[in-house]
Order: C-alpha cells, then structure tokens, then sequence
C-alpha cells in the first residue's frame, strides 16, 4: 500500500535543554516516520532555564543531522499545532516506568482531543533512560559535570547559563 501524503509526526516538549535522550527519541522517530516536527512548548506553565529562542536554537541544531526532522515552537493546545501541520501520530519518549501513568494519561486524553491522532511511545536507548532535562539542569547548576548527557554544544550553552545566573 503507498500512500499518497507523508507520514507526520509531531514531537512536543519543553526541551529544557535538549538531551541525548531527546536526541535518540527523534532518531527513532525518523525511522518510522516521512516527517517529524519537533514541536518546542512556549512551556507557560514551566519555569524554563532557557528562553524558547536559546530551546528552538538547541533542537535546530541537533536536528542539522536529520534531513526529514523539522523544528517549530508552539504555544496553546497542543491539539491545533498536530492538526494544522497535519500530524497523524504524536510522539512520546518513555523512559521508566514511573512515566508510564502520566503519558497513559495524557495519550487517552490526547485521542479524546485528536481521535485521528495516534501517541507512539518511544524509549531510548539503555544508556539514556535515566536523562531528564530537570536532572541534567540540577546537576549542572550544582557544578556536575553533564557531557555524558547532552551535545557539547548544549553543554557550552549550560555553563554559559550557569554562569550568568550565579553571577548575574
């Protein structure tokens, strides 16, 4: 069976910054999909270490190395960015099952809003199930060294933002 118009899928989140778990998550998702749009939330309801412009710039770079990945932010419901772009499955990194409740949640009431919209759940690799932007910005605000985590360049952005915020 071919189909007549790509298979999208749209992959939000705060990226807050962007790990290399978020990173094996889109690799995975290119596998499986024509298109994936990384969809950066304007995060109102998070407190964000970074400004959506410094998140958006993050995922575009790490995005340089996948041709059919796209990066764009949104703001509002979630639901009007997947229909306007045309999204047909929505993607959802798990990486324990402490995760699980809260995307089951979130995906039942996703196919409420979006009934043409599948969530796929996606887990990364063995050595990135235990990377969270919350963990990764902790330890980086305590002195902790992050490489093993994040691209060097989110790295170098993580020190410069450490930096300005303990010496403002």
């Amino acid at each position: 069976m071919t189909r007549s118009c790509p298979l999208i899928a749209v992959y939000p989140g705060t990226f807050d910054p962007m790990t290399l778990g978020h990173e094996d998550v889109v690799r995975r998702a290119t596998q499986l999909f024509d298109r994936v749009i990384v969809a950066v939330a304007a995060g109102h309801h998070k407190n964000a270490m970074f400004t959506l412009a410094e998140r958006i710039d993050m995922a575009r770079q790490m995005a340089e190395s996948y041709p059919q990945v796209e990066v764009e932010s949104f703001s509002g419901l979630l639901r009007d960015f997947v229909v306007a772009r045309g999204g047909k499955a929505m993607v959802r990194g798990l990486r324990a099952v402490t995760d699980f409740d809260y995307e089951f949640q979130l995906a039942g009431m996703n196919r409420c809003l979006m009934p043409e919209v599948e969530t796929v759940f996606l887990t990364p690799s063995d050595k990135y199930q235990f990377i969270s932007s919350t963990f990764v910005r902790e330890a980086a605000m305590l002195g902790g060294e992050v490489d093993k985590f994040v691209s060097p360049e989110v790295q170098l952005r993580l020190s410069e933002k450490v930096k300005a915020l303990c010496n403002p």
